[in-house]
């Protein structure tokens, strides 16, 4: 199992920027790729980032291609996601995810933190 925990949501004025970090434990030796997804009130969850586990590989959603970075540590077992120029629509639940090599698709979750982006 992995356990993955995010932090660094908060209140920010348009424009600002945040950085959400997730911390992930247990057997992280069966990861494969760790993404950042958002879901807003009466909306589905969307994907926002994802990076390889070993870092050689990044992916962006359209909406946040440029604004957004994603990194990681893998020292510290942890991903970042550095957003900058945030919008009032970038408001939202941030979810931190796992996928292990051997799944199809992102089979670990954090509890999620919320961004709030005030116009």
């Amino acid at each position: 199992q992995v356990q993955l925990v995010e932090s660094g949501g908060g209140l920010v004025q348009a424009g600002g920027s945040l950085r959400l970090s997730c911390a992930a434990s247990g057997r992280t030796f069966s990861l494969y790729r760790l993404g950042w997804f958002r879901q807003a009130p009466g909306k589905e969850r969307d994907f926002v980032a994802a990076i390889s586990w070993s870092a050689t590989s990044t992916y962006y959603a359209d909406s946040v291609k440029g604004r957004f970075t994603i990194s990681s540590d893998n020292a510290k077992n942890t991903v970042y996601l550095q957003m900058n120029s945030l919008k009032p629509e970038d408001t939202a639940v941030y979810y931190c995810a796992g996928r292990s090599r051997s799944a199809y698709n992102y089979d670990y979750w954090g509890q999620g933190t919320q961004v709030t982006v005030s116009s």
